[in-house]
């Protein structure tokens, strides 16, 4: 906790960044819940409970739809599989302790992984990524709150281009590590490339699990490397 409290002032700020575009995206989310007829506990029950963006979106989406909760389940349960990979790459940072570990997992999302991972000493990757992972928490779960007492006020939610937010954020987040690392890159590269090929072809937030395929690539490349 102390060193928590002792973290240097830029991880504060670049956080910030990323706590305020999950606040504005959380807010599109409870709004487009509630207008679309669902009552304001399901939204904000569903954050605190599986805290997962793309999940949500398209769980809703298949519940305003016409579909069953079974339906909706099996499909965010579909687009969360990503964060295994993401949990095996912060696992370090986590801790040993159980309740610290499983406090860790439930905040594992693209952007705290994106933010712990793009620092080098492990130290700060692990303040950056409680940093971001509490925070990013809070002002969801309160984003999404609002929205969903906003209700239908706020209109087409679409028409703010909210959905730019995540994607502007996660690409300043892994720069760095994309500039110096040339493994990185190629494998982002294809990962970029599938995603952008599938997006016309599959459901809302499968790119992005697709994309992961630009990691076999990384792990070939390293074990060349090594030999």
């Amino acid at each position: 906790m102390r060193s928590l409290l002792r973290t240097p002032r830029d991880l504060l700020r670049d956080a910030s960044l990323v706590w305020l575009a999950s606040g504005v995206v959380g807010v599109s989310f409870g709004a487009i819940s509630v207008a679309g007829g669902l009552p304001v506990w399901v939204p904000v029950l569903m954050s605190v409970l599986v805290y997962a963006g793309s999940a949500q979106f398209s769980a809703v989406g298949v519940l305003l739809a016409g579909g069953g909760p079974v339906a909706a389940a099996a499909t965010g349960l579909l687009l969360n599989t990503r964060t295994v990979a993401f949990g095996l790459a912060v696992a370090d940072v986590l801790g040993r302790g159980r309740v610290a570990r499983l406090l860790g997992a439930h905040l594992v999302t693209d952007e705290t992984v994106a933010f712990a991972l793009a620092q080098e000493d492990p130290r700060r990757r692990r303040a950056a990524f409680w940093i971001s992972g509490i925070g990013l928490f809070v002002v969801w779960n309160l984003g999404v709150l609002a929205g969903a007492l906003a209700g239908g006020a706020l209109g087409d939610t679409a028409r703010y281009g909210l959905d730019a937010a995540f994607p502007a954020v996660l690409v300043a987040l892994v720069l760095p590590t994309l500039r110096k690392d040339a493994a990185v890159r190629r494998a982002a590269l294809v990962g970029a490339g599938v995603a952008l090929a599938v997006t016309p072809l599959v459901p809302s937030g499968l790119p992005v699990l697709l994309a992961l395929a630009g990691l076999a690539l990384y792990g070939r490349r390293r074990e060349v490397a090594r030999a």
